[in-house]
């Protein structure tokens, strides 16, 4: 059986002229299922019931399987934790925000970057996802929000995994998730993050597209980066931001430097100067993301005036700061933490 979600429009319309089957078919069946967001043929009244029978036997329509959903107190973020068609465990988590309405998704099962900080990397990496496995997560999801007239407006690969690890097959789903004919999300409102894999960097920046581009960054220098990243050993940080610019110039597209601000480790006024020093003059955004509990790990939060002198350092040399709101910490809605409880269980 065929993933149906992996075809592009005009193969699947190949498929069903193979089938004996006219063209127009395939407009019929992508209306319904992503047009009217129903994944069960038999409610597919414009198809006949032989029709029916024959796509039941010929394409898989999901691949996932919702094991469980966790909502937020303030009911502003649910996580999913999905078994895939192997057994094995992804998450996605939902945020919603005023009128958006963003979904981080997983790219891998695991992930191969190990960061001292983060719950994903704990069991390492298990395998890479699908382009269809990585989409069926903002279909699954889009679909909910559609019986309350609402979308997807945004994604996020910020889930689980390094998605320039996986990088032929991230990029097909940003090519399904931007399809006019399936979800027509525009590439503007997709986010990829990377820990920082300068090949794919590079790669991406070739690709003719709008879409935007994170740096998972957390240090001032390469020397802190390799404690908490041992990723970074692979890559100078010089080389990495040097991608990243590359990247900046060549879509006009600013960046983001993400910085996880970790007690004892990062948060230092002097690591604020270095930083600033380090990335001044780029097309950048630094968000700092104030760290977030893990259960195992000893790492901690910095109190909040601590992040507040650390982003009065940045706006001094002139640098945009975010600070993000850490939502769902009711639900460990950090990556790869219901996985991770699931496994243990």
């Amino acid at each position: 059986m065929i993933p149906l979600h992996a075809l592009k429009y005009e193969e699947c319309i190949e498929l069903l002229v193979k089938e004996g089957e006219k063209p127009f078919r395939a407009k019929q069946i992508f209306q319904w299922i992503y047009g009217r967001k129903e994944t069960d043929w038999e409610k597919m009244s414009d198809l006949g019931v032989s029709l029916r029978s024959k796509l039941k036997n010929l394409f898989i329509l999901s691949g996932l399987k919702e094991k469980k959903l966790q909502r937020s107190q303030d009911e502003e973020t649910i996580k999913y934790l999905w078994e895939l068609s192997d057994g094995k465990l992804v998450e996605s988590v939902l945020i919603m925000s005023h009128d958006r309405r963003t979904v981080c998704v997983s790219s891998q099962v695991g992930c191969p970057a190990r960061c001292a900080f983060c719950a994903s990397g704990k069991e390492g990496l298990k395998r890479n996802l699908t382009a269809e496995e990585i989409f069926e997560q903002v279909y699954e999801i889009d679909r909910g929000l559609s019986a309350k007239g609402e979308r997807v407006s945004h994604v996020v690969f910020m889930g689980m995994g390094e998605p320039f690890e996986n990088y032929d097959h991230v990029l097909k789903a940003i090519r399904l998730l931007t399809d006019p004919s399936r979800l027509n999300i525009s590439q503007r409102r997709i986010t990829v993050s990377t820990v920082g894999v300068v090949e794919g960097i590079k790669r991406f920046t070739e690709e003719d597209l709008q879409v935007n581009l994170v740096l998972s960054l957390h240090a001032p220098n390469q020397h802190i980066r390799k404690k908490i990243i041992p990723y970074a050993r692979k890559y100078a940080i010089e080389d990495i931001l040097d991608a990243m610019q590359a990247y900046a110039e060549q879509t006009r597209r600013d960046i983001t430097y993400e910085y996880t601000i970790m007690e004892g480790i990062n948060d230092a006024p002097e690591h604020a100067h270095e930083l600033a020093r380090l990335i001044k003059g780029h097309r950048c955004a630094v968000n700092l993301i104030p760290y977030n509990p893990v259960e195992g790990l000893k790492l901690k939060r910095p109190e909040k005036n601590v992040i507040e002198e650390f982003r009065n350092i940045l706006s001094g040399y002139d640098i945009v700061t975010t600070w993000r709101y850490t939502k769902g910490k009711d639900i460990a809605a950090a990556c790869g933490q219901l996985a991770l409880q699931e496994n243990a269980g």
